[in-house]
């Protein structure tokens, strides 16, 4: 598929080929970001391991991220048809009021998202054809509680630095099929 016409067009096949791990694979890594942000939208971690093509900066990535969410979030919220009152499109909902939901794929990736009841956000971005990650994202958000919350030294609402987490993190991650 052709993007743009002229000598620099970009070709995009529709649907890569499925990587180690997927039903079709071995084992191997197929995490390719992993987004932590606090309630307020300010992004504490951001790591990445797969990413082929980078086109924004981090802080813009990270921005677009958090909006993708906040419109996902609030969109669900309001066609979710058990609910009799809707309230208005865009306006924050509190944790765990409303619909949500967990994951959505495209024909290069797919985003799963899990919110705590504090408000901290987890996005795991990986290849299309994997599993679901529920299980995973409740995981991660255990040592983000055990290494990061949990030490007396973390300022809540400053960017992770933790060298513990880091490890068991990325330990971890070259575990997800």
């Amino acid at each position: 598929m052709q993007f743009f016409s002229g000598s620099s067009a970009a070709e995009i096949s529709p649907s890569p080929a499925a990587p180690p791990g997927t039903a079709t694979g071995l084992a191997g890594n197929n995490a390719h970001m992993l987004y932590i942000f606090n309630r307020g939208g300010v992004c504490l971690l951001y790591r990445e391991w797969h990413r082929p093509l980078r086109t924004l900066d981090a802080n813009q990535d990270q921005k677009l991220m958090f909006g993708l969410l906040f419109s996902l979030r609030s969109f669900t919220a309001k066609m979710d048809p058990t609910s009799v009152d809707k309230g208005n499109l865009g306006v924050p909902l509190l944790p765990g009021q409303g619909c949500s939901f967990y994951s959505f794929r495209t024909n290069t990736y797919k985003l799963s998202f899990m919110e705590s009841p504090s408000g901290i956000k987890l996005i795991l971005i990986t290849h299309p054809k994997t599993s679901d990650h529920r299980e995973s994202l409740k995981q991660i958000y255990s040592l983000y509680v055990e290494y990061v919350v949990k030490n007396p030294l973390y300022v809540p609402g400053t960017p992770i630095k933790s060298e513990l987490f880091d490890t068991n993190l990325e330990q971890y991650v070259k575990t997800l099929i």
